[in-house]
């Protein structure tokens, strides 16, 4: 009979190191990075470009900054945005000059963050969302 308890015990503490080998690493698994750092620079392998940079030959056309950023407020004047083609909100914006519409459009104006929120955009894309959203009007 103590054999047998012996048996069963040496058998349940094994199962239990197996169980516990299993759920450490389950949990290595889960708290393991997601990816890794490659600095311009360094040898990083095949790592894919980013989305921002993927087939990039210079900055985005208006319509397209407009369409991935800009279109979410001015299509429909939340917050108080002028809508893109409404000439009355657009006309009293445009006689104040190109320079200030791009000027709040990069730094930010009332309700409207710096760039409208597109922190990968630049101040030359933002120009040519301006730009397309004029253009709209006229």
């Amino acid at each position: 009979m103590v054999k047998v308890l012996a048996a069963v015990l040496v058998a349940c503490g094994l199962t239990a190191g197996v169980v516990m080998a299993s759920v450490e690493d389950q949990i290595r698994e889960r708290i393991s990075p997601v990816g890794d750092v490659c600095l311009q620079g360094e040898d990083c392998g095949s790592a894919a470009p980013s989305a921002a940079t993927a087939g990039s030959d210079g900055p985005r056309a208006g319509d397209e900054v407009y369409a991935a950023a800009c279109q979410a407020c001015h299509a429909n004047g939340v917050a108080g945005a002028p809508v893109t083609g409404d000439q009355d909100a657009w006309s009293p914006r445009i006689d104040k000059g190109m320079e200030t519409l791009i000027s709040h459009a990069i730094n930010g104006f009332n309700a409207m963050p710096a760039k409208g929120g597109c922190g990968s955009c630049s101040d030359e894309e933002i120009e040519a969302a301006v730009q397309y959203m004029v253009d709209e009007v006229q």
